[in-house]
């Protein structure tokens, strides 16, 4: 049976490309992966409720319930879609990387102003975040970037050009200004090349040449309050009220939840309003103090099982699009995760990066279950036993 991809019949059946009917398509999912996202998304509804009921009764958890309504169908549908039409026509791909860069240009003129950043369009219902969107773009076009041109990765121009994708990007992420946002794009770039084979001495200068930019960008670019926010986690107690408040009462919810936690909406921090964006940014610290260390490190295990499960992905995928885009998407949340945990137990500095799949707010919700959606095609695709007839990196 020869099971090319046939571009322009992606949907119906043709001599050399046969269409699968959606249920059976559906059995094709990896099961395991939802599973742990619908643990997390009953985490995230009960903390969004027990963070915000007093100021807006279950109207947040409410609408968090919706967001995620939206997520699993855009999941499944994108699941439905054969992925590898993104790997063989770049015009789509170009068309969302420019569409994305739009909409971070825009906020210079339409942007919404929230905690210092200008960072959100607001629509009403919800603020949009453009940042996130572009986030998963870099992913896919670094992925299909890189996915052709594995072996010339000694070249130093495809450094300079795929660089040139992030520049753009970054530089409109600083003007907001989002330094979170900016370390996730650049480890993304770091990572897929080194997956993709890049030669240490050019990523050693590439680790010098970040070191002298963050030199530059201290003494040049940050204002003296991101500084105090940046140097804060060194010693928060010497500014207690000030640079260091929200670092100490972290701290001190997560300190307060003991072995056992204090109980669902039971947290004194969180429930008297010590513990700031509980909602959000320190959500990790509310769960804490109110399910204690035994939650905490349930929950560590749930994004620990679901990493592992997107790396399996990686690692069986059959070409490099599909691999590459896997790791990218991995990154993606791992990064997140990783900082928005280190910055809860004052390990960080705080970046106002958020919990994947926890925190309240739609637009990292909505663009996690888009990269889901992608990664389930490709699992699907898997298992119907496509290969790649253009690339072998095994």
């Amino acid at each position: 049976m020869n099971q090319r991809y046939c571009p322009r019949h992606v949907f119906r059946m043709t001599k050399n490309c046969y269409m699968f009917s959606s249920f059976s398509l559906l059995k094709k999912l990896d099961w395991l992966i939802i599973s742990a996202i619908f643990i997390l998304t009953i985490t995230s509804i009960l903390m969004v409720y027990s963070t915000t009921h007093q100021n807006s009764d279950w109207h947040m958890a409410q609408k968090q319930l919706l967001f995620y309504a939206i997520g699993f169908l855009v999941m499944i549908g994108l699941s439905l879609v054969d992925y590898r039409i993104f790997r063989e026509h770049s015009w789509i791909l170009i068309t969302f990387y420019f569409i994305a860069i739009a909409t971070l240009i825009g906020l210079l003129f339409f942007g919404t102003t929230i905690r210092g950043s200008r960072s959100w369009y607001n629509l009403g219902f919800f603020n949009f975040e453009p940042i996130e969107l572009i986030k998963l773009v870099m992913v896919f076009i670094l992925a299909k970037y890189f996915s052709s041109r594995h072996i010339e990765m000694y070249r130093v121009r495809h450094i300079l050009i795929s660089g040139l994708y992030l520049a753009i990007p970054v530089t409109l992420a600083l003007k907001q200004p989002d330094f979170g946002s900016v370390i996730i794009l650049g480890f993304i770039w770091l990572g897929i090349m080194i997956i993709s084979g890049i030669k240490w001495r050019h990523f050693a200068t590439l680790g010098i040449a970040g070191i002298g930019g963050g030199v530059l960008a201290w003494f040049f670019l940050f204002k003296d309050y991101q500084k105090a926010r940046l140097l804060s986690f060194l010693d928060p107690y010497k500014d207690p009220l000030g640079a260091g408040y929200n670092i100490i009462q972290s701290k001190i919810a997560i300190g307060n939840g003991g072995l056992w936690g204090r109980g669902l909406a039971q947290g004194p921090q969180t429930q008297l309003g010590f513990l700031p964006e509980a909602h959000n940014d320190f959500i990790f610290a509310a769960l804490s103090e109110e399910w204690g260390l035994i939650g905490a490190i349930i929950l560590l295990s749930i994004f620990a099982f679901l990493f592992w499960r997107i790396l399996k992905v990686c690692l069986q995928s059959q070409n490099n699009f599909a691999r590459l885009f896997a790791l990218g998407y991995l990154l993606l949340i791992f990064i997140q995760v990783a900082i928005n945990i280190s910055t809860n137990l004052g390990l960080l500095p705080i970046t106002g990066i958020v919990l994947p799949f926890i925190s309240y707010g739609g637009s990292n919700l909505l663009i996690n279950f888009i990269g889901l959606g992608i990664l389930q095609s490709i699992i699907i695709r898997q298992k119907l036993g496509y290969r790649n007839e253009e690339l072998n990196i095994e």
